[in-house]
């Protein structure tokens, strides 16, 4: 009995067991128990503590539970049962966030257990519910979630966000910085997707929230979100570092709530964030999805948006800590080991950051010290007896090339560069001369310092092309000799090569092109080859008529690589003919002549039958959806150039109106709203001008879904402006009324757009074709409250204009305005008398009105008479009655029915009977 009393905690720990397997878990916990009491060896002492566990999970005695496992694992924090047991038992407090973090533990200890994995992914899950309902009483949070988890562009969300103002500031208060870190250690892709562009909803437009969130988060943790291999979760973590900037320098101007504590310098936190994303610029530890937004970030928000404003600070200071590390990237070749990780992008993305950057400095001392440290950099990496490094110099100088040229082209003249340059095409490795052959077709310009390439390019870059047996150097050798025999434009007088040849260089870039064998990047440059070639019109016919050609470059503008965008963008504009041309007059010409001078000449093909012709094969061969993916592009990489060039693709494409509906039923209407919003001028105008004419003949919810509809028209109000072109005008209004004739949301938003006074001017305008359009535009908006009262205000001719239009000899301005007045007056009673004071030819331009032989115009004006018989004004009732309507009246409402002109009649007939009512007439005999 000794014994017993006393008892062996090892024989009373397997006595526990053998209860526990057969079932009787009372009897187990009474056996551990006891063992507990009596056990000093640590370690047993931890097993039984995790038996136990898992007898009161049993009995469902989650705390005790939790607190034997917990004793576990004090003794060994790698206890997976016993983690595995608390996490359990956590999870059925509801502590889930505690549960989570331990399945977490035994996931990573075990990685490949299916029962670990599964309860991380459902926990995961219900962290995320919880978060929902946890807030879901609340509509505001629930608003949010419904936003940030909607499949919409980051740019549609933005205009919600205020909605969920309020629901932030539910979640922040509720500790939810804490729960959405937990989802964001939970690795799952779709977990950290969903923290972080929740993070990004409680940071806009709240400066103390975000620099809160700075604190909570950490720059590093954001700096290691967005450095992961995964595109959608680096741009949506570069989406929060915009936001947080935007929130933090006051770029966020919308109204939001009450905005808290003001005094906070937000300085440090935005040093922080600008040094971080440096350090990612050049770090291996970034995937190129990561460096690729890092340098966009830079791209955005370090030069100056606008040169009025005095400070640069920022281009200086990234500059002094960051250009050599921007240059790093652009030195990066693919091809040899151990290099940073990119995306197809990145280098270019690197190259236009130079490019702001350089173009932010405002002085010569500036400018010198950025090429400069260019300089040194480069200096200091070439090595005769490295040639990796050397390479690796020579490939920076190309990215400056395509960045600020100005500071590529001085380094190419430097002493023994190009000496350099020409050594490298000749050596035995492949990636050697690719690199060489590269940098000299990007040096290879009208512009170019070093006379070398002016004078020797040609024959350098023939030899290689002749010599080498490697397809993917002779292809980029063929593109320097298009780029540098391409001086002469389109003209077609100006050949540096020998007729005929630049077809045959032509079809031996198709050929590349349409070779799927062939590694894209180097097929990429074939597209760079017929961009200089297509500025010769055979080369376009040719190129239009290679039906596989033309697919080949559609698809390759749809990859994820983007760096093609500008060159494919040449191909359209020079196969459209959609550049800037230059007018030749006649009389220059025989002047030139006479004088000796060279005379442009326009190729036979370049003629407008060819133009179009071109147009329809690409119509057919789906250029559309190709631009629609171009413009989707990452917007540092689409630059206002390009989408100039693509505006002016679209304006080429529209201009046939049978076409119009393919452009819509690929998707285009959506894809030149941004065109028309952002970019240069006359890219604006010009993605305007092709969304006019898609909507003045087309079913604006169909060419335009969704919201987009309402970003339609400033885009059409910006083109009534006077000093465009009289058809922008001109087919502005036509889409404006097609839209305002849709419902009275678009209505009321034209008003909002100031576009009245606008349309108005043009009621007035001399040429008959604007001037109907304005008038049938009008007619449309008529119902309009606020277009009512403009009408009803005095000291303005509005009303006498519309009455004066009446009288127009033209039926289509008649009915659009005769249209415009009946409606009016039926709407505002006191338009009727108005309507006799502001012209004395009233009576006369009704009379012609109801006895017009075209219906619809009589109809309309038998509504107008009508309306003033029912204004309220007996007076004036009484004058009409005295006046000619009355026989006219009893003529046309005594007519036989006609189906034809019935409405007409009808019309009529109500104004005789309101005319018995008012008690002016006595009931006349019906016809016999």
């Amino acid at each position: 009995l000794g014994w017993e009393i006393m008892g062996d905690p090892i024989q009373l720990k397997e006595e526990g067991n053998k209860h526990f397997q057969a079932g009787d878990i009372d009897k187990a916990i009474e056996c551990y128990t006891k063992a507990i009491k009596v056990c000093q060896d640590k370690k047993v002492l931890a097993v039984i503590y995790r038996n136990r566990s898992a007898c009161y999970l049993k009995k469902e005695n989650y705390v005790n539970a939790a607190s034997d496992a917990t004793k576990a694992i004090d003794v060994d924090a790698k206890d997976i049962k016993a983690l595995y047991r608390r996490c359990q038992a956590l999870e059925k407090l509801g502590k889930l966030d505690m549960a989570f973090k331990d399945v977490q533990r035994c996931a990573t200890l075990e990685p490949k257990n299916k029962a670990f994995l599964e309860t991380l992914r459902r926990l995961g899950a219900e962290i995320q519910s919880k978060l929902k309902t946890t807030f879901s009483t609340d509509s505001r949070v629930q608003n949010m979630f419904d936003i940030l988890f909607d499949e919409e562009s980051e740019k549609d969300k933005k205009e919600k966000f205020t909605q969920f103002y309020a629901g932030a500031e539910r979640i922040f208060q509720n500790n939810g910085v804490t729960l959405l870190l937990n989802m964001i250690e939970t690795g799952k892709p779709e977990m950290i997707l969903a923290a972080v562009r929740t993070l990004s909803g409680m940071c806009t437009g709240h400066k103390a929230r975000a620099m809160a969130i700075i604190q909570m988060v950490g720059v590093d943790k954001m700096c290691s979100i967005m450095a992961v291999d995964n595109e959608e979760i680096a741009l949506a973590a570069c989406n929060l570092f915009q936001c947080i900037n935007d929130s933090l320098t006051g770029g966020d101007t919308r109204e939001y709530g009450k905005e808290a504590d003001l005094v906070m310098d937000p300085s440090k936190d935005l040093k922080t964030i600008l040094l971080s994303l440096l350090e990612m610029v050049a770090s291996k530890k970034v995937s190129g999805h990561g460096r690729d937004q890092a340098l966009n970030l830079l791209s955005k928000n370090v030069p100056r948006k606008e040169k009025k404003e005095m400070d640069h600070s920022k281009s200086l200071f990234t500059i002094d800590h960051g250009l050599k590390k921007i240059l790093k990237v652009c030195g990066q070749v693919p091809e040899l080991p151990d290099q940073l990780p990119l995306t197809e992008n990145t280098q270019l993305i690197a190259s236009v950051l130079l490019n702001k950057l350089y173009d932010d400095l405002k002085c010569d001392p500036e400018r010198n010290n950025f090429r400069d440290i260019c300089d040194e950099y480069i200096k200091s990496k070439i090595d005769p007896k490295d040639m990796d490094k050397t390479i690796h110099a020579i490939n920076c100088i190309s990215g400056l090339l395509q960045g600020p040229f100005d500071v590529g082209n001085a380094l190419v003249g430097r002493q023994g560069i190009m000496e350099m340059m020409v050594a490298l095409c000749g050596s035995e490795r492949e990636v050697d001369q690719m690199v060489a052959v590269e940098a000299l077709i990007h040096a290879s310009s009208k512009m170019s310092r070093a006379s070398f390439i002016i004078t020797n390019g040609v024959s350098l870059l023939k030899d290689i092309y002749k010599k080498t047996k490697n397809e993917k150097i002779k292809i980029r050798a063929l593109v320097g000799l298009c780029k540098l025999g391409s001086a002469g434009g389109d003209d077609y007088s100006l050949r540096q090569f020998a007729e005929g040849s630049t077809e045959k260089l032509a079809k031996q870039c198709r050929k590349w092109l349409c070779n799927p064998q062939i590694d894209t990047k180097t097929r990429k440059w074939a597209i760079e080859g017929l961009a200089y070639l297509t500025n010769d019109a055979d080369v376009k016919d040719d190129f239009v008529d290679d039906e596989p050609a033309m697919q080949a470059m559609f698809e390759l503008a749809k990859s994820r690589d983007k760096t093609i965008l500008y060159a494919v963008a040449c191909i359209l504009v020079n196969c459209t003919n959609s550049y800037e041309k230059k007018e030749i007059l006649p009389e220059l010409v025989q002047l030139a002549k006479f004088s000796k001078q060279h005379v442009p000449e326009q190729h036979p093909k370049d003629k407008k039958d060819f133009v179009d012709k071109r147009v329809k094969r690409l119509l057919k061969a789906g250029v559309t959806s190709a631009l629609v993916v171009m413009v989707k592009a990452e917007n540092i990489i689409l630059t206002d150039q390009t989408k100039e060039m693509l505006a002016r693709v679209f304006l080429a494409l529209s201009e046939d109106p049978r076409d119009r509906g393919t452009i819509v039923a690929q998707g285009g209407g959506k894809a030149l709203i941004p065109l028309a919003l952002e970019g240069t001028e006359a890219g604006k105008v010009k993605a305007s001008h092709v969304i006019a004419k898609i909507a003045a003949i087309s079913n604006p919810e169909i060419a335009f879904p969704g919201e987009r509809v309402y970003e339609v028209i400033r885009p059409l109000v910006n083109l009534l402006h006077t000093d465009r072109e009289g058809m922008q005008n001109y087919e502005a209004l036509r889409g404006l009324t097609n839209l305002a004739g849709f419902s009275e949301k678009l209505r009321v938003k034209i008003v909002k757009e100031k576009a009245l006074s606008e349309i108005e001017n043009y009621m007035f305008e001399e040429n008959e074709q604007i001037r109907l359009a304005a008038t049938e535009c009008m007619c449309n908006l008529v119902t309009c409250k606020e277009v009512q009262d403009r009408y009803l205000e005095d000291g303005n001719d509005k009303l006498k204009l519309l009455v004066l239009l009446c009288g127009e000899d033209d039926d289509k301005l008649q009915i659009a305005a005769a249209g415009a007045l009946a409606m009016i007056t039926a709407a505002q009673k006191k338009l009727c008398t108005k309507m006799t004071l502001v012209t004395s030819q009233w009576l006369e331009i009704l009379q012609r009105l109801c006895l017009h032989s075209n219906v619809q115009v009589q109809h309309r004006g038998l509504v107008i008479v009508y309306n003033m018989l029912n204004s309220d004004n007996s007076d004036l009732a009484k004058k009409l009655i005295e006046s000619e309507l009355l026989e006219i009246l009893s003529v046309v409402g005594r007519a036989e029915d006609n189906p034809k002109r019935q409405e007409a009649i009808d019309a009529a007939r109500t104004c005789l009977v309101k005319a018995m009512d008012l008690g002016l007439i006595k009931p006349f005999a019906s016809p016999s």
